[in-house]
């Protein structure tokens, strides 16, 4: 169990959302599968909503206009303390900014940028909200990762950005990204095994008690299952489809892990 009540590190993923094609069945799935409960804004957000672990915000959703044209994703959010600094660094380090800052208040500020390997990815500076306040626990957020061809490419301009620090992995093509020298989030290096079409891409981890039984759920409603359960040292995970298209990630922790 892992509660938050203040602002995360600059460069820590502080937060997940997405914008969906269809608010309710979004909650139906979701709900269903990680027994989720829902606060819904108001007009005024467009009815943005909080999905809610023990009644604390571990994700959001919001839905897109009808006439959009962008495919359905899970969003990461990195932590800053200054929104104008860090939109002025990934302008200047090869990044592009997609959605300029908006300011929603007292909740904070926030813009989503793309990498300059193609990975889109939000920022978020913290007023009243800081971003998760629960993680690392069934139904939340357990980790955020970097898919991406040009793994040296990115690590060098997160680390020009946001100030982190690498940790290769000696077995596997992967670099952990460290925020005053705790592991955060990770950069992986996709190779010709991974089909052309999938472009580089945060992925969502979200935690749970029992993969397997999870990917049953989903199934049940409405979910597709993509590839098998793989195992490692970190927990057993595989990635599931959402009915709108989005993808993310489930992973069950090793017994030597769980409290």
């Amino acid at each position: 169990m892992s509660e938050l009540n203040a602002p995360y590190a600059p460069g820590t993923p502080a937060w997940v959302d997405m914008m969906t094609t269809d608010r309710v069945a979004t909650m139906d799935f979701y709900g269903g599968l990680f027994g989720w409960d829902f606060e819904i804004g108001g007009p005024e957000t467009g009815y943005y909503t909080m999905a809610l672990v023990r009644g604390k915000p571990v994700a959001g959703f919001g839905e897109m206009p009808r006439d959009a044209m962008f495919p359905v994703v899970w969003t990461t959010y990195l932590a800053t303390d200054d929104l104008d600094d860090t939109l002025a660094l990934v302008n200047s380090r090869g990044g592009k900014v997609l959605v300029p800052e908006y300011d929603t208040g007292g909740p904070g500020r926030g813009a989503v940028a793309v990498d300059p390997t193609g990975a889109a990815f939000g920022l978020w500076e913290a007023g009243t909200h800081i971003g998760a306040y629960v993680v690392n626990e069934p139904g939340a957020v357990v980790w955020n990762e970097l898919a991406t061809r040009d793994p040296d490419g990115a690590a060098e301009f997160y680390r020009e950005v946001f100030g982190f620090g690498l940790e290769p992995m000696a077995d596997v093509p992967y670099q952990q990204l460290q925020v005053e020298g705790r592991t955060v989030g990770g950069i992986f290096g996709m190779d010709d095994a991974i089909p052309p079409e999938i472009p580089p891409h945060w992925m969502t981890y979200f935690a749970v008690s029992d993969v397997d039984d999870v990917v049953a759920r989903a199934r049940e409603l409405g979910g597709i299952p993509v590839g098998r359960i793989a195992e490692s040292r970190f927990g057993r995970f595989t990635t599931l489809g959402d009915p709108m298209g989005a993808t993310f990630k489930v992973i069950q922790a090793p017994p030597s892990s769980r409290g």
